[in-house]
């Protein structure tokens, strides 16, 4: 993975074209990256300590699955924004040994599945529960949602494997093999088309239950308010990369048109969006989400001033007595 095939040689440069460097937008790319990283890294923690609050309080499966979802979103900028984008392809300039490139791609893609799907799975929770509210109390408990929370993150680790023998696409060689086909197309379906498929029927199908039930009840639309907004943002921000991958398979390579090189850049670049912006999205919809952030922030600073006060009292208590001013002795 770390060296270029013969054939990736062949078709890097178009001898018809003034060649024009493939690293244009590295520079630019890896700032992003950082401030992505940055931000996405303490914002999502903060969302995983105010979600473990209300899913402690409420017994809300929906809160535990939009917890995971913020797990998987921080597993994927370890993985995917710092080690993959950062590290190997901006520091280390893809030159990194082969097994540990392979290892690092199972990590990315289990990491990016669990985050996609852990989605899809709560957007078949708010569909039972508006369109089969009796049966949603008997099956919705906090410890079946645990369970099937697990198991799809074993599941995901089991979908990653196969991308042990991902291409990365900057050593494509060219046509692509066979094996390197499948593993695009599997990798399209898994993250775009197949939920994409499951959120705009189960979605349009909570719209219609919406409307025509006239009178929702406040909480549960402020819960499929967030999912409407999480899918949504999903659906246009992935959308660019996985015509871009395409497009790469079938029209021209990232390697020989450096304008496919700077359309994936920009692609990779509004995808891994995804993983910051829900934290916004959620405080934008939902009031008592913006309540519970407020205590954590609060006991933080509380915790933090703590032992400063701790200090304080046990040096006053520990300061030797001097002698009284004007005191004769």
């Amino acid at each position: 993975m770390n060296k270029s095939d013969p054939a990736w040689e062949s078709n890097a440069k178009d001898p018809d074209e003034k060649e024009i460097s493939p690293c244009m937008v590295s520079i630019g790319a890896l700032l992003y990256y950082c401030i992505l990283l940055c931000v996405g890294l303490p914002v999502n923690i903060l969302t995983a300590a105010a979600l473990s609050r209300l899913a402690a309080r409420t017994q809300k499966s929906s809160y535990c699955y939009l917890l995971a979802l913020t797990a998987s979103d921080i597993l994927t900028q370890v993985f995917v924004v710092f080690a993959g984008f950062i590290v190997q392809a901006a520091i280390l300039a893809r030159e990194v040994p082969g097994a540990f490139a392979h290892a690092i791609n199972i990590l990315q893609f289990t990491a990016n599945h669990a985050s996609i799907w852990v989605t899809v799975l709560l957007t078949m929770d708010r569909y039972v529960a508006l369109c089969h509210p009796l049966q949603y109390r008997a099956v919705s408990y906090p410890e079946r949602t645990q369970k099937i929370i697990a198991a799809m993150f074993a599941v995901s680790l089991a979908t990653g494997v196969p991308f042990y023998w991902w291409l990365d696409v900057w050593h494509d060689v060219y046509p692509p093999s066979t094996l390197d086909k499948v593993l695009k197309w599997l990798h399209c379906f898994i993250i775009y088309f197949i939920p994409c498929t499951v959120f705009l029927m189960t979605n349009s199908v909570i719209i219609c239950k919406l409307k025509r039930s006239g009178n929702p009840n406040r909480r549960l639309s402020r819960t499929t308010a967030i999912l409407l907004a999480v899918t949504t943002v999903f659906i246009v921000l992935w959308a660019p990369r996985t015509f871009v991958m395409i497009y790469h398979l079938y029209v021209a390579s990232v390697n020989q048109d450096w304008r496919v090189h700077l359309a994936l850049d920009v692609a990779n670049m509004v995808a891994m969006l995804n993983t910051s912006i829900n934290f916004f999205l959620y405080c934008f919809v939902s009031k008592t989400f913006r309540r519970t952030v407020r205590e954590v922030l609060v006991s933080y600073r509380f915790q933090c001033a703590q032992p400063s006060r701790k200090d304080t009292a046990l040096e006053l208590t520990l300061k030797p007595l001097g002698v009284w001013a004007g005191t004769s002795v």
